[in-house]
Order: C-alpha cells, then structure tokens, then sequence
C-alpha cells in the first residue's frame, strides 16, 4: 500500500482519534510497520491524543522538538482503555519498561513503585515505607503511585494506630527491654512503644491486625470519624483544625491510589545480590568459564487461544531489556505447552545458528522436567550445539539441569535460587503481561 502524504496520513490519524473514548488509558504513537514510538497515560484519552494534531497547534512551543520530530513519523495511533488513572499509571511504567519506545525518556530506569510493609513475621512487626521489601513473607499493600502522599498518610495512620516504624529488633522475651527508654513519638501518643515494654505483644498483634483489616477495607468507620470532628471544628470556626482534618480525610482516600501485588508484578523488587548468585551459579552448573548471559523462556495463554510466548535476557544478573523478545505462537493449536516451548527456542536460535545473535551461557524454562525436555528436543532437531539448559518448577523450587538425573533443591536464602526465580518470574511476567495486551487490544508489535 502506498504511503499517503503528509495531509492524509493527519487527516487519518484525526479520523481515528475521533473514536477514542474519554476515559482514562494509555495512547500509542506507532510508525510505519506498527513500531511504538511513544506510550502515554491520559485522564481523557481523546482529548489528550488530539493535542497531538491540532491544526494550527505549535508543538515545538507547546512540547519541544523531540515531539515535533516524533509525530511526524506517527503513521497511526492506538489506546489501551483502563478502569483507572491508578492503573493507567502503574501499567504506563511497565509497558515502558518492557517496550523501550524511543521517545520515552522517563520510566526507563530501574526505579519501581513503593510499597507499604509490614514484617508480620517479626515478634513486633514493623510498618515501613520500602521499594525493597525484605522479605517476600512481609504483608504488602501496593504498589503506590506516589511516595509523598504514602509518606504522608503513614504519619496519619501511626497516630491513630501507634505501630512503630523504627527497625530496633524488639522480642518479648528480651529482660532489657523493661529498661529502655522509649523514643519521642511515645511522648506525643504516636506509638504504642514496645520497644521499652510499654505494651505486650498479643495487644501489640492486635493493633497489627486492626491496622491490616483497615488497610484491606474501604476504610468508612474512620472518615466517618474524620469528618464528623471536621463538621464540628467548621461549626466552631476552628478552620484550622477543620483544615487538618480534611486533609486527613483526603490522605486516607489517597490509600486507594494503588496496584495490587499480584497485578502490578515488579520481580525486579525481589532480587538478590546478582555478583554472588553469578559466582556461585557457575559452581552449580560446574562452568569453566564465568556465566554471564542467562535466557529465560516462558508460555502464556488461556484456553488455548492467543497463545504467546516470551523470551528474558539477563546479563550479569541483571535484566537487559533491549534482549527481551515476544513469540506470538504460529505453529501450535491448543494447549500444548511443550510444542509451544520448541517453537519459541527453534525461532530463537535459529538466528543464533546462522552467526546474527550470540549463545546464551544458560537457557531456563518456566517448568518442570517435560518443559526441559521439550527444549532439549528442538535444539536436537535443529541440529543446534546444546546450550546449558535448566528449569525450575514452582511451587517445589526444584531446579532441573540438563545431564542430571535428580532435580536440585537449594534453600529459599540460596542466590543461585533467588536469581533464577527473578529470570523465571520476569519471565513470566513479561508473557502475561504481553497476553493480557494482546487480549485488551492489539496494540504492540510483535515477533
């Protein structure tokens, strides 16, 4: 199809823009051969992507040459619709993450959304803003879009609650701690204080709970609170204290500017020290060199419809996302996982075999010991040297290699564990999140 000239292609981009609904949800500028060249969150996703192609508008003014230059290869855009300015936020930063559109300049780097912990697994547990959990057994309430308001609101919800946030490791049997003196926000009622034994620790739990249920629920029993001393404070013309309480009140709303833990995956949180998992990674596959580049595979899909597949790079133990590949699945009708793992590792390496891409020093697959067969098998059809291959189940963690007639089973503290659950995860993650686009709209270039 010929390429239309410069008024066509706008007058058509308009035409599209014109179907685009006025609801939250991410845009996509897209070139020729649907390459994405920018994604972009919007409230109103009409009139945000119009802005774009106003007659008469001037960009380079409005938005800088950068945007100029990239609407003029905009051949077509797409939208993504979202339930939420929340979500729209949350899945803008991944999907940046994942595609690396060349004119996205923020959301690139390797920082993630913040969670609120909590170390239930602590005698006395802890409350604690974090990007870095430190322990997948902590309960988590995020990701949040915005630390400053968390912060903020974690002030609030201590004078009512009175947990601490300090990281003095406190236990009820400890004959010290009846002697310790307790920190300033015990003198202004803003903790229960039980590192100087000024609570036990079923009444501390208790206050645990209380704050878990409030954060689980829609919070009503509080603001109703909230805002009734806010009436009262305005019918006394204490604007001030009617001021602070409306504050409090829209913090505590702000709580539900969040993702969820399952739905906003960020495996990146959850990783080990990558210089030691590398180290010891290379005694257990009994490596004479270093192993530096680790492939992860994984399958996506639900009923056997739109089965997809990707493929995560990691290098020195780390993510390298210009590696990361998605496998819309050709060959395969139906549920068959195993067909659908040889088909994405033939596509692979094939380039790998005709000298366009490098080996992998490790392949892992999502799976148990038929995954790694299955594997094993393509390259053995391919006619392909075989690469160190491995897998790892869930559930059980165990871990298979390729020559080995048992599965290996490391302690959940092992880093060699822990860096092939991120590759694995990431993996996972970048496959569901890939099929759940594919199934909302098709709006992504694909391998």
């Amino acid at each position: 199809m010929a390429k239309e000239d410069g008024t066509d292609r706008l007058a058509a981009i308009r035409d599209r823009i014109r179907t685009f609904p006025t609801t939250p949800g991410l845009y996509f500028m897209k070139a020729e051969g649907d390459l994405v060249l920018y994604i972009g969150k919007a409230k109103n996703l009409r009139s945000r992507v119009a802005s774009y192609f106003q007659p008469g508008s001037d960009l380079h003014a409005s938005r800088g040459p950068k945007i100029v230059e990239m609407v003029a290869r905009v051949e077509t855009v797409d939208y993504l619709e979202l339930p939420n300015e929340v979500d729209a936020i949350l899945q803008e930063a991944r999907l940046v993450k994942d595609i690396r559109p060349p004119y996205n300049t923020d959301l690139v780097d390797d920082k993630t959304f913040p969670y609120l912990e909590i170390t239930t697994r602590d005698p006395f547990p802890g409350v604690y803003i974090t990007r870095n959990p430190k322990s997948t057994r902590s309960r988590l309430f995020g990701p949040f879009t915005g630390v400053n308001d968390l912060r903020a609101v974690l002030v609030v919800l201590q004078k009512i609650y009175k947990f601490r946030t300090c990281k003095l490791d406190i236990r009820e049997d400890d004959p010290k701690r009846r002697f310790f003196r307790p920190c300033l926000l015990y003198n202004i009622k803003q903790c229960a204080a039980p590192c100087g034994d000024r609570i036990d620790e079923a009444s501390y739990r208790q206050i645990i709970r209380d704050l878990i249920r409030f954060l689980q629920s829609k919070r009503s029993t509080i603001l109703r609170q909230l805002k009734k001393q806010m009436e009262e404070a305005a019918e006394n013309r204490d604007y001030e204290a009617a001021a602070l309480y409306r504050d409090r009140i829209r913090l505590i709303e702000r709580l539900d500017d969040r993702g969820t833990v399952e739905g906003n995956v960020q495996p990146e949180v959850f990783a080990g020290d990558p210089t030691e998992a590398m180290v010891h990674l290379q005694k257990l596959l009994e490596a004479e060199q270093p192993v530096r580049v680790i492939e992860g595979f994984d399958i996506a899909h639900i009923s056997g419809a739109e089965t997809v597949g990707s493929l995560v790079q990691f290098i020195d133990g780390k993510p390298f996302k210009n590696g990361y590949r998605r496998f819309k699945i050709r060959t395969v009708t139906g549920v068959d996982d195993y067909a659908s793992i040889q088909e994405i590792v033939t596509r692979r390496y094939t380039r790998a075999m005709k000298g366009e891409e490098l080996w992998p020093d490790l392949v892992l697959i999502d799976g148990g010991i038929g995954q790694l067969h299955a594997a094993e098998e393509a390259f053995a059809r391919m006619g392909a040297p075989l690469p160190r291959l491995a897998s790892i189940a869930k559930k059980e963690e165990l871990i298979y290699l390729h020559g080995r007639a048992e599965p290996v089973r490391l302690p959940a503290n092992s880093p060699v564990r822990k860096l092939l659950q991120y590759v694995r995860d990431e993996a996972h993650r970048f496959a569901q999140h890939y099929h759940h686009i594919l199934r909302s709209k098709s709006v992504l270039n694909k391998d």
